[in-house]
């Protein structure tokens, strides 16, 4: 834990930078006060339960049953069947009952005598928005938001055996992980991580009931590997937010590092491999991506498909050309993406199939390949530029803003 002294300059660079990247047409935030943890939570005596005085009732709680009906619930409480009929018929606009999902949580907020009358039902719809159903004078159904609560956290670790893995060692939120990994998707090789290599980050974690959505924001990232760092530096331009390296060059790349999320390279691109099945001694010019099957493939870069069939060997094949130089391949799939033809242009990050066996393949991975000027290359060796870099009009605010956020990440080890 760190002393009180560095929390304070933590909070107070990240306010700092808060106001540096806030977006002219955002409305103002509200960001917690960090004192001397990790996270401090207010903490508040509830009164109200989804705007209701609960110590006024008796609760009874459930979930909806499979194929159940809000109706077998309702009557068990005292509800008759007409009162359902015009809640319903009343907030139609507001909520289809026809939405309502099995297992989700319920609340029945009863009177406090022999009768027991419900006098509102309230639905969990998801984490975030639940429904009051009135059963008073008023019979009605009103949404009811969940006050979200965000905590700015910091978190570093070391690599042992994947980012993953120390994440979920450093009882980190799983959504971190992804945030990272989107972020620094086109500059650091996830499947090539070694032992030793390390990150910080600085980030906004928002919380329902206590309980973690996931993370938000994030305020500042690094990485670093032996002999090299790579620095997030977010920053608006142009209207969008982006991360930035501290020369100022986007994080974004021509294409990304890698067509799908945590998986393991199999197979190295070589002149020489023994084929698995053939038995025979052949060049691979691809890279193999063991994962289930069923995960997404996505496109690494923008570009026009120019194959998507079914081709012996290769199995079930994407095949797009990127640009006048650069074309990829995706071989083995079980099954193509959504609306993935010959022809189809498509947008970096979209899903053009799913990881299979098809073809000469002893087990579900991705055949991955790269072509340059119509030759192979090693994927894993492709230097894809950088793109949309620091326009000269915005260099002076961003170096402001990368001094607060090299200063955020030196204050913690």
């Amino acid at each position: 834990m760190f002393c009180k002294k560095n929390i304070i300059i933590i909070f107070t660079l990240v306010s700092i930078l808060v106001s540096c990247t806030h977006s002219e047409n955002t409305k103002s935030e509200s960001f917690p006060i960090v004192t001397d943890s990790i996270a401090i939570k207010e903490i508040n005596t509830p009164v109200f339960m989804y705007g209701i005085p609960s110590d006024s009732f008796d609760l009874v709680s459930g979930h909806i049953k499979r194929n159940g009906f809000l109706s077998e619930i309702l009557l068990k409480h005292g509800i008759r069947m007409q009162e359902i009929d015009q809640v319903l018929k009343n907030s139609k606009s507001v909520f289809d009952v026809r939405k309502i999902r099995s297992g989700n949580n319920y609340i029945l907020f009863c009177d406090r005598d022999s009768i027991a009358r419900a006098r509102y039902f309230v639905y969990e719809h998801d984490p975030t928005t639940c429904y009051v159903f009135s059963f008073n004078d008023s019979l009605n159904i009103t949404p009811f938001r969940k006050e979200i609560k965000s905590e700015i956290k910091y978190a570093s670790g070391t690599i042992e055996t994947s980012l993953w893995n120390a994440m979920i060692d450093g009882g980190l939120h799983p959504s971190l992980n992804v945030k990272l990994s989107e972020i620094f998707a086109w500059t650091v090789d996830f499947f090539g991580l070694q032992k030793g290599d390390n990150f910080k980050v600085v980030y906004e974690e928002l919380f329902i009931d206590g309980k973690s959505l996931g993370t938000d924001k994030i305020y500042a990232a690094q990485f670093n590997r032996t002999g090299s760092s790579i620095t997030a530096i977010p920053f608006i331009q142009d209207g969008k937010d982006s991360f930035f390296d501290i020369d100022g060059n986007s994080l974004r790349k021509a294409f990304l590092k890698a067509p799908l999320v945590f998986s393991r390279i199999s197979s190295h691109f070589s002149s020489a491999r023994m084929h698995p099945i053939l038995r025979i001694i052949r060049p691979h010019y691809g890279v193999d991506y063991a994962a289930s099957i069923g995960t997404p493939v996505h496109a690494i870069g923008d570009g026009r498909i120019i194959s998507a069939t079914n081709e012996d060997g290769a199995g079930r094949m994407v095949k797009i050309q990127h640009n006048s130089v650069y074309a990829t391949g995706y071989m083995h799939l079980s099954r193509f993406g959504e609306g993935i033809s010959t022809g189809k242009f498509v947008k970096q990050g979209d899903i053009i199939g799913y990881v299979g066996s098809s073809g000469l393949s002893t087990g579900p991975h991705l055949d991955f390949r790269f072509y340059k000027n119509g030759s192979p290359v090693d994927p894993l060796r492709v230097e894809a530029p950088p793109v949309e870099p620091i326009s000269d009009v915005n260099k002076n605010k961003f170096e402001k803003i990368k001094t607060v956020v090299l200063s955020l990440l030196g204050t913690f080890n």
